[in-house]
Parts: structure tokens; sequence; C-alpha cells
């Protein structure tokens, strides 16, 4: 071992210790300042929180694509309103049902559901069926068109 190979060794700085008496300068407020949200025990606020004020993220517009904007909706019809609303042999078509009140709006088509049970006749035209409404529309004897 030479005296040029050794290395210093490192200094390490003693931990501040707060709260231990004016001697230490450290006493009394514990370095916290006075009184104030940052004072208090337990207080943290989070770096985004502007003080109040509306914050950045709100402020800005949202930009960007939604897919949610090009879903297709259907407007619903169930079995059981066909069989409340409509006589055996009848043709049942999306501007049908929203003549007679069934549904409110048309969306992107009607959409047929086996809620309930259907005891009459029917030709029913939509745009699309569940395959349950299907098989009771035909178990009825009626027929179903996809338009």
């Amino acid at each position: 071992m030479k005296l040029e190979s050794l290395n210093a060794t490192p200094e390490f700085k003693a931990r501040k210790r707060v709260g231990r008496g004016p001697g230490s300068g450290m006493g009394k407020t514990s370095t916290r300042g006075e009184k104030g949200q940052k004072a208090r025990s337990g207080a943290s606020i989070k770096p985004w929180f502007q003080g109040g004020q509306s914050p950045l993220f709100r402020r800005i517009p949202k930009r960007g694509f939604n897919n949610a904007r090009y879903t297709i909706r259907y407007a619903t019809i169930n079995l059981s309103d066909l069989n409340n609303f409509f006589k055996d042999g009848d043709i049942v078509t999306p501007e049908v049902l929203k003549e007679k009140g069934i549904i409110k709006k048309q969306l992107n088509g009607v959409k047929v559901l086996a809620n309930g049970e259907l005891e009459k006749k029917l030709t029913v035209k939509a745009n699309r069926f569940s395959s349950k409404a299907v098989s009771k529309i035909e178990s009825a004897g009626g027929k179903t068109e996809v338009i």
C-alpha cells in the first residue's frame, strides 16, 4: 500500500434533528415556518393542486379520437311488445313501430329481442334479431326479414 493509492474517505453529513430545542437552531417550529397548511402534521399538497384554481387539465379542451361517437346503437323491442300491439298476420316494420309510438327514435335501426312470448303470426322486418327471437317468431308461425 502506497500513499498515492489511498482514497479519501467520504464525509457523511449529519442528519437534521429538528424540534430539539432553541440551541439547535431548529427548535420551536421545526423548520416548518409559521402556521398554515404546510405547517400541520399529515399535510401533503398534491403536485397538481393549484390552490383551488380550476386545474390546467380541465381548462384545456379535449382533443383526439374517441371511438364512442361512432358506435352503432339500435332501438330495441321485445316480443312481448309485438304480442300486445299487433294483430295476427300483421307486418311489423320500423316505420309502423314509430307510428304506433312503441319506439321513440329509430337510431341506427331496430333490434328485436326475445323477452316475453309471441302467440301471433307476424312478419317482422328489422335491422337485427337475437337468435332466440328468430326461433320464437318462427315457432309461432311468423317470418323474420333483415332489412
